[in-house]
């Protein structure tokens, strides 16, 4: 095989690793977005193993949606100074409120 007919080979090479790798950044873009994130998804928990994970980690930052997300505490502990507990439901396979807490800024909205 001469010199030309190896370019022509190499560059069908090159020409089929893109087109491979085209592929697998289609095939991964096509993921559900909490499979790319790799946060839990409350939507795919029970109401009771929601509640238990937030107990057994002190704070987990949930997907709540396809494109909602937040951080969802255990106790007063997991929040920042100034900060207090504030009620929040999350949708879950078996409850559509299931109870959980949030940390929120104790002070009100500053509008210029």
């Amino acid at each position: 095989m001469n010199h030309l007919n190896r370019g022509r080979l190499a560059g069908k090479g090159r020409v089929a690793g893109i087109v491979i790798a085209g592929a697998v950044l289609t095939l991964s873009a096509l993921q559900p977005a909490g499979a790319q994130s790799g946060r839990p998804d409350s939507r795919s928990m029970t109401c009771a193993q929601v509640q238990s994970l937030i107990a057994q980690r002190g704070a987990v930052v949930l997907s709540t949606g396809q494109y909602t997300f937040d951080r969802y505490v255990a106790n007063r502990n997991a929040c920042q100074h100034g900060e207090i507990l504030k009620r929040d439901y999350v949708p879950t396979k078996d409850n559509n409120r299931c109870y959980v807490q949030r940390c929120a800024s104790n002070q009100p909205f500053e509008f210029d």
